[in-house]
């Protein structure tokens, strides 16, 4: 996700490892690479500042863990810096109130219509029946009314908005009425945006704040845009007070500053990400599981929420038992490759395990999925169970029985083996974590 940065960050460590003490020498060398490389990731200076100074004190301090490698010592204290200068642990909604009320602020390109549509989404994940109706309230940006009522039919939500209507601030009244007549319980307004801050975008938000006294005012910023996004939060926060951050468009940034400086400047919670283009790509924001993505050590904290909202306890069960017993065969990949397309592509749930840094060079698509169950029905019952090994003359007749080349079953074959690995190490994985919290039991430090 970081490109550059996390590269910078493991090379750094990697340095280190050769080390056999943490000195003044070696310590002063490798934070002048960090401080290099958060700032090249646009990461506001003071912030850097004073990041780096309290790294420096920790790896020269008595809190040094004396058991482990000075790499280890150094890696694990710049973690557990990033994540203390992130938030330390997640940032609830706040949903009180009839309805409650979600405001949505930023610049113009930042994505705050989609945030409206795939935080609904979110919440409607959370809980099926709850009611949740959106209000257009963004008259500036053409097509912006069109937009959001074509993202609420994909999300299965109200959208109200008034046609021919110019005032947004009359909007957001008439909006918070239809919410608490037909009983709606949170009500996401989305605001206008400007491609610069002024005067006429922040007097609008502070009328439309004023008429339905939002609980939640949640500042949408593009990841994209580094240090500026952080100086535009800043504003928007002195002017009418945000609650919270929504980070965008983490999928394709190479920088880093927005994450690591915004809650620093604002004081305010970074609270969710949009992660992709589905409307289902959004996230808590988790400081643990950023720091670990920034550090280049996979992401096993949204790794297990997503295998919790997809496995029952007794498939969990049933597949640790299967893989301590080394019974799984190929019947139980189809089974679970099934359950992997409801969780995302495989290639982005595999970059979320610690130690995949090669992920590009595995032999798997999406789009060979079925392909791959093609192959394993083309398999005799007693080759699906590997109770007979797949000797040339049987893969020969799998690839004429499927219509493929023998070289596509044997990167299956390849892929079998790695998937296999990937749900042997998931039991262990969930144990790390007490209910996906981000609570971890040292599992960085094994």
């Amino acid at each position: 996700m970081f490109g550059i940065l996390t590269q910078k960050f493991q090379s750094l460590f990697s340095g280190l490892s050769g080390k056999k003490i943490l000195t003044e020498e070696n310590v002063s060398d490798a934070v002048r690479q960090v401080r290099l490389a958060l700032l090249d990731a646009d990461v506001n200076y003071t912030v850097v500042s004073g990041f780096v100074k309290r790294v420096k004190e920790k790896a020269l301090g008595e809190s040094v863990l004396k058991a482990i490698s000075p790499g280890e010592q150094f890696t694990k204290i710049v973690h557990d810096e990033l994540v203390a200068l992130m938030g330390s642990e997640e940032s609830h909604l706040n949903l009180k109130g009839n309805p409650a009320v979600i405001l949505l602020c930023g610049l113009q390109g930042s994505g705050k219509t989609t945030q409206c549509a795939k935080l609904a989404t979110f919440l409607k994940t959370q809980d099926k029946e709850k009611k949740v109706l959106l209000a257009a309230c963004d008259l500036q940006r053409p097509a912006a009314v069109e937009q959001l009522t074509r993202l609420g039919i994909s999300a299965g939500v109200t959208v109200f908005s008034i046609e021919g209507e110019e005032n947004p601030v009359r909007v957001a009244e008439k909006a918070l009425e239809k919410a608490r007549e037909e009983n709606f319980q949170v009500l996401i307004v989305d605001t206008a945006g400007r491609l610069h801050l002024d005067e006429e975008l922040m007097q609008q938000l502070e009328k439309i704040k004023e008429k339905v006294s939002p609980s939640e005012i949640l500042f949408v910023a593009s990841a994209n845009t580094g240090q500026d996004a952080v100086k535009t939060a800043h504003e928007f926060d002195r002017r009418i007070s945000i609650t919270g951050t929504i980070l965008t468009m983490l999928d394709g940034s190479a920088r880093a500053g927005a994450a690591i400086s915004i809650r620093e400047v604002t004081g305010k919670p970074l609270k969710f990400e949009g992660i992709g283009e589905k409307i289902t790509d959004f996230q808590a924001f988790n400081p643990h599981s950023m720091a670990d993505r920034i550090l280049g050590m996979g992401d096993v904290i949204n790794l297990v929420k997503k295998a919790q909202e997809h496995f029952s306890e007794e498939e969990s069960k049933d597949l640790e038992k299967k893989l301590r017993k080394a019974t799984f065969t190929y019947n139980d990949y189809l089974k679970q490759m099934s359950i992997l397309k409801k969780m995302g592509s495989f290639k982005s749930l595999l970059k979320m395990l610690p130690g995949m840094p090669n992920i590009d060079e595995m032999q798997i698509d999406d789009k060979e999925l079925k392909k791959i169950e093609a192959m394993i029905l083309s398999m005799t019952p007693s080759e699906r169970d590997e109770k007979v090994e797949l000797v040339p003359s049987r893969r020969r007749r799998i690839a004429d029985g499927s219509g493929v080349k023998i070289d596509d079953v044997n990167k299956m074959i390849k892929s079998f083996k790695k998937i296999k690995q990937f749900f042997k190490d998931m039991p262990g994985l969930k144990k790390q974590f007490s209910s996906g919290s981000g609570k971890k039991e040292n599992f960085l430090w094994h």
